[in-house]
């Protein structure tokens, strides 16, 4: 992922974010799928943004940790729940080239 914008965000995002998000990425849901986006060296964080708030209609904040994370960690899971829609959401991000796999367990 483009890092332009990284010194900003050090200093805009809390290191408990990635904490928070893999505590609530959904092991303790009822939901069986996972969409987990991976990182890559050639969109920006406003493209990743930008497309993780269209394909699961998350607030900002919320595609921001989801971004910092695919970031740092390599891979963040952006939705979980029923095969059908996380499919939808694969396919969006997608669009623009991005690297997604649903996972089940």
């Amino acid at each position: 992922m483009n890092s332009s914008f990284l010194s900003s965000w050090n200093a805009s995002l809390p290191e408990q974010v990635t904490k928070e998000s893999e505590q609530s990425s959904g092991t303790d849901t009822l939901d069986a799928y996972r969409v987990v986006l991976f990182n890559d060296e050639e969109h920006s964080f406003d493209e990743v943004i930008d497309q993780i708030i269209k394909a699961t209609q998350c607030s900002r904040q919320k595609a921001e940790q989801c971004t910092w994370e695919v970031h740092t960690r390599g891979r963040s899971i952006v939705y979980f729940g029923q095969m059908s829609t996380c499919l939808k959401v694969s396919a969006i991000l997608e669009e623009i080239a991005l690297k997604t796999e649903i996972q089940t367990g």
